[in-house]
């Protein structure tokens, strides 16, 4: 991904420290096999809300699923709202980690690795 972007599929892995991901995969899931059994349409939201911490650059990611899961009778509805550091780097780009970190192993200074 080119400089200053953010890399999405980067950052839902890095949300909630990898479990994000896990609830977003069993929320898709989860509507497709009610869609599927009961006919009627569901629905999955992910939502991202932003607020700075602070004055410097980081920001609080507040991350949401919500779904609706068809139902024999009805439909299933659930919403999972957590939250997440993040660091702005260059051009907005949104990171776990800030973008200023110094490496701590470099090659060639003859030092071992």
């Amino acid at each position: 991904m080119s400089e200053g972007k953010t890399d999405p599929v980067e950052v839902f892995h890095d949300l909630d420290g990898g479990v994000f991901m896990e609830k977003v995969s069993q929320a898709l899931s989860s509507v497709a096999e009610g869609v599927v059994h009961n006919g009627r349409k569901g629905k999955v939201v992910l939502t991202l809300d932003m607020k700075r911490i602070g004055e410097g650059r980081q920001v609080m990611v507040g991350h949401s699923v919500d779904y609706e899961r068809p139902t024999t009778r009805g439909k299933q509805t659930e919403k999972d709202t957590t939250s997440t550091a993040m660091y702005v780097g260059q051009g907005g780009k949104l990171s776990i980690m800030p973008d200023t970190q110094q490496r701590l192993f470099s090659g060639g200074d003859g030092g071992t690795a």
